[in-house]
């Protein structure tokens, strides 16, 4: 089961209250749409492009009639899909970035190269968007190098992109298991598994994820009403430097000109996982947690 990392930390920031109105981006198996719906008698409306959530939001909507509903689409697209509801203001966004546990752990998902599947790695499946077969099979070598180091800074990424383009000469490279052996057999075996970079940055290009996350965060401190908090929890530095870019511009710091914000810090120093939290939880040992609120 999918474990929300930080659930404690983002709980005692967001700080629920009777009668507001929350927003959990990124819904998955639901963990911190629940915590708030145990925490206050609160709406939650829940985003997320991949319809197998579905399953999880029937069960905690039966537990909270009324109280919690799902758009399936991206946060990018958050201002248009509550405005379907009629929403134009809410009082806290959570954004969980990065991949789920049960995406990883579905191997015909193609996420994970610790399970043999077809290469797909989309978040919807039901979109028209190219997947990670499309990229190992279409793209140049130069594009697969330059992609692969951009959202990996995977060392030996030309390598790698030869490897690729040497196999699919031969034959079309179709699953997991092709792909990541592909990988390791050009790369020296270290601490982590070698495709470990690679397939994360063919997951981000597939699914646009930092071009999301930009637009997402943008829409999120748009609808903020007075107090709302943007609370941000995500899993590697290319992520986190965007959150805290865009977090900076937003109150203000390292302006050339002094003037007003909307926003300020809620924690100036990144949240990170207990060593407790990260022994029972693996996942949660790369997280960083930043929040702002709006003034």
């Amino acid at each position: 089961m999918h474990k929300p990392v930080l659930l404690q930390e983002v709980m005692s920031i967001l700080a629920p209250k009777d009668n507001e109105i929350y927003v959990d981006a990124t819904f998955g198996a639901g963990g911190y749409s629940r915590k708030i719906l145990q925490l206050a008698d609160s709406k939650v409306y829940a985003i997320d492009r991949d319809k197998s959530v579905h399953t999880f939001f029937d069960e905690l909507n039966s537990a909270y009639p009324q109280k919690l509903e799902l758009f399936t689409g991206k946060f990018s697209k958050m201002k248009e899909l509550l405005a379907q509801s009629n929403i134009n203001y809410v009082d806290g966004v959570i954004f969980d970035i990065g991949v789920s546990s049960m995406q990883l752990a579905d191997g015909e998902r193609g996420f994970s190269f610790m399970h043999d599947g077809p290469l797909d790695m989309r978040m919807n499946q039901s979109s028209d968007y190219i997947n990670a077969e499309t990229f190992v099979n279409t793209l140049g070598e130069k594009e697969i190098a330059d992609t692969i180091y951009k959202y990996s800074g995977e060392r030996c990424s030309r390598r790698i992109a030869k490897a690729i383009v040497n196999a699919r000469q031969k034959k079309t490279i179709k699953s997991t298991l092709e792909l990541a052996n592909i990988i390791r057999s050009v790369i020296p075996r270290g601490k982590i598994d070698a495709a470990t970079r690679t397939f994360q940055a063919i997951r981000i290009w597939v699914n646009d994820e930092l071009g999301e996350l930009e637009k997402g965060l943008k829409a999120a401190s748009e609808i903020l009403n007075t107090g709302g908090r943007l609370i941000v929890v995500s899993f590697h530095s290319l992520e986190d430097r965007i959150v805290k870019n865009y977090f900076n511009q937003l109150c203000g710091k390292n302006s050339p000109i002094p003037t007003p914000s909307e926003f300020t810090f809620i924690n100036k120093k990144v949240i990170r996982p207990s060593r407790e939290e990260t022994q029972t939880n693996p996942r949660a040992r790369s997280a960083k947690l930043r929040a702002i609120i709006k003034l």
